[in-house]
């Protein structure tokens, strides 16, 4: 890993925030973060939530080279979950996958400016060439505000996305080159 874990981070506000790659002793503390998001967060991620065996299942599967998940600490309690997927062969072999989590108290405080900055990275490191992110566009307007300030091109696909009722949503595709 091109950081040195735990790394400590201070946000806009002055409050520090810590740094460290998901272990599987984190597995409870990260189920209680994704019960404490909001409903309307919680219903449009791109996995069930809501489905404690499968936060089981990521703490008994880690594997560093495949997915790279970061997390962000205040004290105890998780803030943030921030992953890195990558493929092993194929095509989009260079190409890494971003998404991430973060508590609403913690937003708009240059977190996920500093949790995507690592996992950019993380990429350069493990040799990645680009990052792509796809988010949706009315409801992840702070995100999208976020990549593009980094650098990251942007598309609008119009109703690519379905929540859960069966609406569809405009989604916005992002990527950047390393």
């Amino acid at each position: 890993m091109p950081h040195r874990y735990p790394h400590q981070v201070a946000l806009r506000d002055g409050r520090p925030v810590l740094l460290r790659p998901f272990e599987q002793r984190d597995t409870q503390a990260l189920w209680e973060f994704f019960l404490r998001l909001p409903e309307d967060v919680r219903r449009f991620a791109w996995d069930n939530l809501g489905d404690r065996n499968l936060v089981e299942t990521w703490g008994h599967n880690i594997d560093y080279g495949r997915v790279f998940p970061l997390l962000a600490f205040d004290g105890d309690r998780i803030v943030a979950d921030a992953t890195l997927h990558r493929r092993s062969q194929g095509p989009l072999r260079l190409v890494g996958r971003i998404k991430w989590l973060i508590d609403p108290e913690f937003r708009s405080a240059g977190l996920g400016t500093a949790l995507i900055t690592h996992l950019i990275t993380a990429a350069r490191h493990d040799g990645l060439r680009h990052l792509t992110c796809m988010l949706i566009s009315d409801l992840e307007a702070d995100a999208v505000e976020t990549l593009t300030g980094l650098g990251f091109d942007s598309l609008v696909i119009p109703g690519y996305g379905v929540d859960p009722d069966g609406q569809a949503h405009d989604m916005v595709k992002l990527w950047t080159q390393l």
